[in-house]
């Protein structure tokens, strides 16, 4: 059964992944698509190792998803601008919220 913890990390790694070639797409940042892809990918595969009965699954995707918190606030707090610093910090508030929730039901 997928849980919520599972979706809010699956979920995270999409929006990852898409800002990931937005960030290319309007800025031509080889860095956002390499970055943006690469932790979007890893948080995908985060929620599919849990779905298949790991645990570590769910660490792994809250200690990235905590990693991409802290940078998010750093590039927030350099150029003062919301998007996409802001929504980033705020949905990885929330997936990190969910997937802690559902591990501590695991544990």
């Amino acid at each position: 059964m997928m849980d919520f913890g599972v979706i809010a990390a699956i979920a995270y790694g999409l929006l990852a992944f898409i800002g990931g070639i937005v960030g290319y797409t309007k800025a031509k940042s080889k860095i956002s698509l390499f970055a943006g892809c690469s932790t979007g990918i890893l948080l995908i595969l985060g929620g599919i190792i849990q779905i298949q009965g790991v645990s570590w699954g769910l660490i792994f995707s809250i200690v990235l998803s905590v990693f991409l918190m802290i940078t998010f606030i750093s590039r927030l707090l350099k150029t003062r601008k919301f998007m996409p610093s802001g929504l980033m910090i705020i949905a990885g508030f929330i997936a990190v919220t969910m997937m802690g929730y559902q591990l501590q039901m695991v544990l």
